[in-house]
């Protein structure tokens, strides 16, 4: 029997590229994504990524989308009780497993698995411990599109925002910066590869900066 398993969606290229992980291993029976959204933008958290363009990229994976609204502002007592409504809700209706896209970050991973502890469901890591400058290329090579939705300022500057990630981009990173932005250094929204059976046509729209962050607008089109 195939585990029934849901994907944490964050709308960007690793949840992307688990995704198309999570589709080649046949034990995992994919029922569909769920994203977390900032209930006063209805955009997904730090990705800033328009419902709209979720909903495009649900459409073209294929699979059904569930969305959590959090407050704005949120507490992280707040975010852990809605939290566990669903994977409460999750659990009664079966999901054996969340999977997430997590790369290296022990801390966030305890933080996963904590909220899973006796649920009866079980967190899944497909791209844990993969080296990032390895990932970066396997995606980059794979065919994966993306473009930076949100940069963090402390980090990079603006202009990064809106733009494509690319094997250009990822070489102008400065020393220190991690290739997939697993450090928060940048968010992004994926919009074609191997796991959309389309790509999702979009253009970029202005760059807003607000509390420490430049967002850049990824518009669908079409």
């Amino acid at each position: 029997m195939k585990k029934k398993t849901l994907l944490s969606w964050s709308s960007g290229k690793d949840s992307a590229w688990s995704l198309l992980r999570l589709c080649q291993d046949p034990n995992i029976g994919l029922c569909g994504l769920f994203s977390v959204m900032n209930e006063r933008y209805n955009r997904v958290s730090m990705h800033a990524t328009r419902h709209e363009l979720l909903v495009r990229q649900a459409e073209a994976t294929d699979l059904p989308l569930r969305t959590i609204s959090l407050p704005d502002p949120c507490t992280m007592e707040q975010c852990d009780n809605i939290m566990r409504q669903f994977v409460s809700a999750c659990a009664a209706q079966g999901i054996e497993a969340i999977a997430f896209g997590d790369l290296f970050l022990e801390d966030i991973r305890r933080y996963r698995e904590n909220q899973l502890q006796g649920t009866g469901i079980e967190a899944l890591f497909p791209l844990w411990g993969i080296p990032t400058p390895h990932l970066a290329e396997e995606m980059l090579s794979g065919g994966l599109t993306a473009y930076i939705s949100s940069v963090d300022l402390r980090k990079l500057p603006a202009s990064m925002a809106g733009r494509r990630w690319s094997r250009e981009l990822v070489a102008e990173l400065p020393e220190g910066c991690d290739p997939c932005g697993e450090n928060g250094e940048i968010h992004t929204i994926a919009v074609a590869g191997p796991m959309f059976q389309r790509p999702i046509t979009v253009r970029v729209g202005e760059t807003i900066e607000r509390d420490g962050f430049a967002y850049g607008d990824i518009i669908p089109t079409g």
